[in-house]
């Protein structure tokens, strides 16, 4: 049981790893197919208008994804950079210069605490101060300096008091809803789902379950709000100084493939999808060898699963190791294999180990049941 090592990482010398863990961007998102790697070598070989080709590309997600406007970006922290930045400005060319700096701007985003994660700092990037609030006080936390309320959804995050009363009181107080669903895709009915419950603007990534370029995203939502946001973006070539998002380039390459990497998202058959991810399931499932104390079940519950996975649990008197020792001993496998779990993994609130199958092939099975049978013992 070996894993493929390609020439060009075996010329840098790295080994490749098994990415058990789902989407995550550490162990490089998805991986894309050879369309898209088509589309992005075809790309490549002629200039283009990027402002031309934004525009169309960003036409084309807004048909899909019902929306008003559209644009892509250079992954979904940047469309929360944007939005937020969109949110404190508006379309004030004077403020926008100031980013930044927002002393004397409504600069305030509300989120709840239960939502707070690693990456919320985007918020913040454009001078937005992140306000916490509890499910009793959301009303009570909006002022003359909230200039937009955040909400996230992710596996075993607070919902808070739900997303559609949210939006309610975002809507009520004349503020934007901005919602980070990065990972929220599949199921393919969110490509719409948001945008037509209200919300103002959502960012998903481009390179996690749509299967595009990983340095690629989608930021989509209300007109009035995106144009503000584009003003901000890499594109804006009509002031004396660039915005905040100059640094945030999406190349001619990565633009093209990712809108073939969508097209090939909407037309898959999501049934047959999710029943291939359940068929590769089940075949670890059996292949891990149950030892007294442990059960080994799949979950399929969104949000908190990502697809069809595999769950380790341990019962009260299991002796064996648990999640944190297990997972050490995986990472130390050639190659090495990487798991979800653990009671720091995100907002997780039992001790687990969780085997994500989307993007796991047979000689990862093989290889990651063989190492589970290995490490956790009687």
């Amino acid at each position: 049981m070996k894993k493929n090592w390609p020439n060009v990482y075996k010329d840098l010398g790295i080994k490749p790893v098994i990415n058990a863990k789902s989407w995550v961007t550490i162990y490089g998102g998805s991986i894309m197919r050879p369309e898209v790697i088509k589309s992005i070598q075809e790309a490549s070989s002629v200039f283009v208008d990027l402002e031309e080709l934004h525009d169309v590309a960003g036409e084309f997600v807004s048909k899909v994804c019902g929306s008003e406007m559209s644009i892509v970006t250079s992954g979904c922290a940047t469309s929360i950079v944007l939005m937020a930045a969109a949110s404190i400005t508006g379309k004030d060319k004077d403020k926008i210069s100031k980013i930044p700096h927002t002393q004397g701007m409504k600069n305030e985003i509300l989120i709840h605490k239960g939502q707070r994660n690693n990456y919320d700092k985007a918020f913040e990037i454009p001078g937005g101060i992140l306000v916490e609030y509890d499910n009793d006080n959301l009303q009570e936390k909006i002022n003359d300096k909230t200039c937009a309320i955040a909400y996230v959804i992710a596996p075993f995050f607070d919902e808070g008091i739900g997303l559609s009363e949210t939006i309610e009181i975002a809507h009520k107080n004349k503020l934007p809803l901005l919602l980070d669903a990065a990972a929220e895709l599949p199921p393919r009915e969110n490509l719409t789902k948001f945008i037509s419950m209200g919300v103002d603007a959502v960012g998903f990534s481009g390179g996690k379950g749509i299967g595009g370029p990983q340095s690629t995203g989608i930021l989509t939502g209300k007109k009035e709000l995106i144009e503000a946001a584009k003003l901000h973006s890499f594109q804006n070539l009509h002031t004396t100084k660039a915005a905040i998002g100059r640094p945030m380039k999406v190349t001619k390459e990565n633009i093209v493939g990712f809108v073939t990497a969508l097209k090939l998202f909407i037309e898959d058959d999501e049934v047959l999808e999710k029943d291939l991810w359940y068929r590769k399931a089940e075949l670890l499932k059996r292949k891990i060898e149950v030892k007294q104390g442990l059960t080994v079940f799949i979950d399929d519950v969104y949000p908190n699963r990502q697809g069809p996975t595999v769950v380790i649990g341990f019962k009260s008197g299991y002796k064996g190791p648990k999640s944190e020792k297990i997972m050490e001993e995986l990472s130390k496998n050639d190659p090495k294999i990487y798991v979800g779990g653990g009671l720091n993994d995100g907002h997780a609130y039992r001790d687990e180990i969780s085997i994500t199958v989307h993007s796991l092939d047979d000689v990862d099975i093989d290889i990651i049941a063989k190492k589970l049978n290995e490490v956790i013992i009687d």
